[in-house]
């Protein structure tokens, strides 16, 4: 389909920081401890001093919250808890009138066990078309053993078994994150209209763009052979090769589909999926032409804190993008991984999969606090678009000592206790105040997460004005980066700057250096110093970056 917007437009998607809000934990409206869709239109304002484009929305919609939202029962309504359909309209006209878009998720590849389809398919029986709509399938060893051995995203086999309408033990169902998450059935012709639809519904609402969650999972071979996994293995879907129930080739016509329906619409309406998937080239597909525009980059994510090891993933993120024009996008954090102060303060700094953290080391907080800083400069400094975790903008760590009985993740349950999970990147956001909820919920109400009382130098209130915060760090660099052309248009240049050391230009007027090594690094003469990520002076101090303007590059 041919282009809507005029020649020589560039939507806004290319460049655009987008926030992620892990809605549970942004800002509660109501008191009752979780975080709502009118807490977070309170907060618009804070984003927009902040310096983003565009807010991207956790799943909102009605869920028994067996896995955060990411377990829909309907996809045309919102959770009570977080408000209602009139508060998401608002919401998105509120943004709109402060300049802000709106992206929301949209989970595809599984429904919650509680939405209607799912409970007809319980009641119908095997054989029946509402079960076609999953994977529901005989077992083996006289129906005792799953149909194969794939495995969960969260531990342990990928199949649940159900008992018959008459009480009987029956068949398998597939779900390759919780039991509460059946896997959809994408050949089946219903679920694909439903999805058409759905994806109708809020665009004709208004809003700006769809995360498209786990889209490598939407498509299995036919058949459902064994993938090869072993009694240990864990789900390391970036290392997994021609992998039956991940990445598989049909999931493109999916995507195709979804794209055709988005271009029904003006306005430069975004769909970006989560796409781990093995090394840049697999990931490029999901951006071809004709499908989506954008993809989340999670090389980068889980890189360490080492010079070599990033370039190589920025130069061959844009080398493998190049060829079908789509821009990258640079992540550090998110509601599914460890929060990257923490990473960074560890002598092992690479992100661990899906919060299977195990038996991880004490961090340094400092030391990963100065890296963080460091690399925000770097990563606001890249060409293409750059999604903020909420909360990385103060610096917030990751909490590490949540008490056991207040874990929530279902990784905490299917790993038999082995792995935390992701709750302690989820604690929710402190804003105000010398002690919790800081001002996240009302004063006497408990969060749905506790809040550690060492957050209250954290807090926005605190940060806000002091000029050597991380706060007001993030709102200087992004500040620069909306006034500055060749953050926009400028091509990246590397420059030799020794080893351990990142150099590299955009355009012709702004450099980025980047201090790996464990010794000061001289700073080039004539330039002049637009930002830095510490408060030092003079040489480039270790583990932090500086923005420059130069002449002529």
């Amino acid at each position: 389909m041919p282009d809507r917007a005029p020649q020589g437009h560039r939507p806004w998607w290319r460049t655009a920081v987008i926030y992620e809000v892990y809605l549970r934990s942004f800002a509660d409206s109501d008191g009752d401890g979780v975080g709502d869709v009118d807490g977070l239109r309170g907060r618009l304002p804070y984003l927009v001093d902040l310096g983003v484009d565009a807010v991207w929305i956790t799943p909102w919609y009605p869920s028994p919250m067996a896995d955060g939202g990411y377990d829909v029962s309907d996809y045309r309504d919102i959770d009570p808890r977080f408000g209602t359909l009139a508060d998401a309209d608002a919401l998105v006209s509120e943004a709109h009138d402060l300049g802000l878009r709106v992206v929301i998720d949209l989970v595809a590849n599984h429904t919650s066990v509680a939405h209607p389809w799912f409970v007809a398919a319980l009641a119908a029986g095997p054989g029946s078309a509402e079960r076609g709509r999953y994977f529901f399938r005989p077992g083996r060893s006289g129906g005792a053993q799953p149909p194969n051995d794939w495995i969960s995203a969260f531990g342990g086999s990928a199949w649940t078994r159900v008992r018959e309408p008459g009480g009987e033990p029956g068949e398998w169902y597939l779900h390759l994150f919780a039991p509460e998450q059946p896997d959809l059935d994408w050949g089946d012709r219903s679920v694909q209209e439903e999805f058409d639809a759905v994806l109708r519904f809020w665009l004709d609402r208004g809003v700006d763009g769809i995360r498209v969650d786990a889209a490598p999972a939407m498509a299995k071979v036919p058949h459902l052979p064994d993938a090869g996994h072993g009694p240990e293995a864990l789900f390391e879907s970036s290392r997994w090769v021609d992998n039956p129930h991940w990445d598989v080739d049909e999931v493109h016509d999916i995507l195709r589909r979804w794209r055709r329906v988005g271009d029904e619409y003006d306005g430069d309406r975004l769909f970006v999926t989560e796409a781990v998937v093995n090394g840049p080239e697999r990931l490029s597909r999901y951006v071809r032409p004709d499908e989506m525009h954008t993809t989340f980059n999670f090389d980068y994510l889980r890189a360490p804190w080492d010079a070599r090891s990033i370039r190589t993933v920025v130069e061959g993120t844009l080398e493998a993008l190049a060829p079908v024009g789509a821009p990258a996008t640079w992540v550090l954090s998110s509601h599914d991984e460890t929060r990257h102060v923490t990473r960074f303060g560890r002598a092992h700094s690479a992100a661990a999969t899906m919060g299977f953290d195990r038996d991880a080391p004490p961090a340094d907080q400092a030391l990963g606090l100065r890296r963080a800083r460091a690399a925000a400069l770097l990563t606001l400094a890249l060409p293409g678009g750059v999604y903020l975790y909420q909360g990385e903008e103060l610096g917030l760590p990751e909490v590490e000592d949540l008490p056991d009985e207040v874990l929530q993740d279902p990784t905490w349950e299917r790993s038999g206790h082995t792995a935390r999970g992701r709750d302690g990147c989820r604690v929710p956001l402190p804003w105000s105040g010398d002690a919790p909820p800081f001002g996240f919920t009302t004063e006497g109400t408990e969060p749905w997460l506790p809040q550690p009382s060492r957050w209250r130098d954290l807090t926005v209130a605190a940060q806000r004005d002091d000029p050597s915060s991380t706060l007001a760090l993030y709102r200087a660099a992004l500040r620069l980066r909306r006034s500055l052309p060749d953050l926009h248009e400028g091509p990246l240049d590397w420059r030799e700057a020794g080893d351990d050391v990142l150099a590299f230009d955009r355009g012709t007027g702004f450099r980025c250096l980047v201090n790996f090594s464990a010794r000061p690094v001289p700073l080039p003469g004539g330039a002049r110093q637009l930002l830095r990520s510490d408060t030092a002076e003079g040489d480039l101090l270790p583990d932090t970056a500086v923005w420059l303007a130069v002449d002529g590059g």
